[in-house]
Order: structure tokens, then sequence, then C-alpha cells
């Protein structure tokens, strides 16, 4: 969906009935800064495979989030 329509009624109804996760990933996909800090680490940890996990672990503390396997 795109982003424009965060505000819809089905959209809001469909926010409303997710969890604490449900709702972190939405409001991540939807933050301009973090899909920028997305795109330049997979393309640091692209360039690099010896710190391509190193990236990772940087993104995942600056946003708060944890990997699960």
């Amino acid at each position: 969906m795109p982003n424009q329509y965060w505000r819809s009624p089905e959209t809001v109804r469909s926010l409303n009935g997710l969890g604490r996760s449900g709702f972190a990933v939405e409001f991540l996909r939807r933050n301009a800064a973090y899909r920028r800090d997305y795109a330049q680490t997979r393309r640091r940890s692209t360039r690099d495979s010896t710190n391509g996990s190193a990236a990772w672990a940087v993104f995942a503390r600056q946003w708060g989030l944890r990997f699960r396997p």
C-alpha cells in the first residue's frame, strides 16, 4: 500500500487491529529515515561481506530492533 493512504479508514481499522510488533513494523515501513538507513545498510553489507553482520548489528541497535533466526 502506498504511504499516502495511511490515514484512510481501511488503514486505520487495520492498524487498530495490530499488536505491538505489527504496529512497529508498519511504523518503520512508513518512516523515510528508516527506509533510507535500511537501503544503505543493505548496500554496505552486500559490498563488504566480512563486515555485513556488523553493519546489520549497528542498524538494529540504532532502530531498537532484534532480528530472530
